[in-house]
């Protein structure tokens, strides 16, 4: 039986006071008189909309817990003894290190990758900021692209403006030339653009000035159904953004608001974004208009929206001729997102997937062109990354990983400030006090780069060791569904558990699989099986 959320979390820094809640309000089911008011209810009665969003800001990322009746633990991966894909079938050939993970995306400029996933859209939130170095350098030397999110350059208290658009950004210089630096021919950078972005003409600015040649419209997100917010703390940064044209709660311009926060009454404001408001003739023009500018690659970022969304979003792609759609499932989240949110709106990832695959066949048969898609909303290891390449085939050419790339950043940042400061834990001081020892890549990395490798961000050296985990765990997997090329990966290489996982995703029940070929093994010549 599935339930409702309990009403607390440990993302809220809630808590329930009995171990047995109601589970349709998540309310305890003893709600006493006299309790110190743990729960989110009772929190919010006196912290009211800051207990909408996880914390603490700025330091963490958070993913819903809503358990849903299909997902992609329901799927299995298939195995076969006979045969290989893409190489000869030879013992000595068919190697799981043979197998190759690069793919490339894209229509006329095309962006190789050396495994097919890229990050999801890092944008104006503190834990991007504080974490880029590590994240963009990892990027650029794991082979893989990474997306600068939404409102960089409005949230940047050194940009420019001249009569409302953006003539100077350095964040956003310095975002570019994170990923640059280390660039080696494969991965990209590629810039987001939400309402706000595309009024200050970051984008333009960007293409101009920095060179940018790839451009990402954002319709929305998994993670909520609402523009990108941020806290800010300070009150002179909150006029600022009011000022820029942001929308920010509470009102930085009222003097009772002031007053409490000076006070300490409160210590942080709301940014929020703009809903987008989507139209075809709109969207065709802001394609077209990148183009003229100098955009070599353009994609599209859609949400978890009701399917007639969805099909919009693959035709108004399809009808521009972009290069990449990227399909964001409900529940996961790199910013800080309203927690209730995350866990309640939208088509959860194996869904939407699979109704985006059945568009994509339609456009197809109807002789329309289909641009790349890409899955994002919960992927963290190499059998995700099979299992929703497999789903979406032939369609689906990446996965896109938010929360997963983020994290390796985060740890080899903070080995590094931890030997400093002589506080690394054990767990990771066992295998030694330098980056030599603790890093299992470090080596291959300095054949790569020589001395160059200490310029490294530990945070890049952590996700280049985390890609190449993902990338030798999906060779194992391709080499034992004898499919040596990612291109290869098809529907046919994984079964479902359930019947419900079957009717919902279109892969054939795991007890009614591969039974034609099963019975003519069984019966057939054997000269021939």
């Amino acid at each position: 039986m599935y339930q409702g959320q309990p009403n607390a979390s440990s993302a809220t820094g809630t808590r329930n006071r009995v171990p047995d809640p109601s589970p349709s309000s998540g309310i305890c089911s003893v709600c006493l008189d006299g309790c110190p008011g743990t729960c989110e209810v009772a929190r919010s009665s006196y912290r009211g909309r800051e207990v909408l969003y996880p914390g603490p800001f700025g330091k963490v990322t958070a993913g819903a817990t809503k358990r849903v009746p299909v997902d992609y633990s329901h799927l299995s991966i298939q195995g076969r003894c006979t045969g290989a894909t893409g190489m000869e079938a030879d013992p000595d050939r068919a190697i799981f290190p043979a197998v190759s993970t690069e793919t490339s995306i894209g229509r006329d400029y095309r962006i190789r990758l050396s495994i097919p996933v890229f990050t999801g859209a890092l944008g104006s939130t503190d834990i991007a900021r504080n974490n880029w170095d590590g994240i963009a350098a990892g990027a650029a030397i794991s082979g893989i692209m990474i997306v600068i999110g939404e409102n960089v350059a409005g949230m940047d208290p050194e940009a420019v403006f001249k009569d409302g658009r953006l003539v100077r950004s350095p964040e956003l210089e310095r975002r570019v030339r994170a990923f640059r630096q280390w660039y080696d021919g494969y991965g990209e950078v590629v810039l987001q653009q939400n309402v706000e972005d595309m009024r200050m003409g970051s984008a333009e600015y960007a293409i101009e000035g920095l060179g940018l040649s790839c451009v990402e419209i954002k319709w929305g997100q998994g993670a909520k159904d609402i523009g990108g917010e941020v806290k800010v703390r300070d009150l002179d940064k909150a006029l600022e953004l009011k000022r820029r044209g942001y929308i920010v709660l509470p009102d930085p311009e009222d003097e009772g608001v002031q007053r409490a926060f000076k006070e300490g009454h409160f210590e942080e404001f709301e940014r929020h974004s703009r809903l987008g408001m989507v139209d075809y003739e709109g969207f065709l023009r802001t394609v077209e208009r990148y183009r003229r500018q100098g955009a070599r690659f353009i994609s599209l970022k859609t949400g978890a929206y009701r399917a007639s969304d969805l099909a919009r979003a693959l035709r108004f792609a399809s009808d521009a001729g972009i290069d990449l759609v990227t399909i964001d499932g409900s529940g996961g989240g790199t910013g800080m997102s309203p927690w209730r949110m995350m866990n309640e709106w939208g088509i959860p990832t194996i869904y939407l997937q699979s109704m985006a695959w059945g568009f994509a066949r339609t456009l197809e048969e109807k002789g329309r062109y289909v641009p790349h898609l890409a899955i994002a909303g919960g992927f963290s290891l190499e059998d995700h990354i099979f299992k929703a390449l497999a789903l979406g085939s032939p369609y689906f050419k990446a996965v896109c990983m938010g929360r997963a790339l983020m994290i390796p950043a985060f740890i080899g940042k903070n080995i590094k400030e931890w030997i400093e400061g002589g506080k690394l834990p054990k767990d990771i001081g066992r295998y030694g006090q330098t980056p030599e020892a603790i890093f299992v890549t470090y080596e291959t990395l300095r054949s790569r780069f020589g001395r160059d490798v200490e310029r490294l961000p530990w945070g890049a050296i952590a996700l280049y060791t985390f890609c190449d985990r993902l990338r030798v765990g999906l060779q194992q997997f391709m080499a034992g569904a004898r499919k040596f090329s990612i291109e290869y990966i098809g529907r046919d290489d994984i079964v479902a558990l359930t019947k419900e996982a079957s009717e919902v995703t279109g892969i054939p029940y795991v007890m009614e699989a591969d039974m034609e070929e099963a019975e003519k093994v069984l019966f057939g010549n054997p000269d021939r099986l």
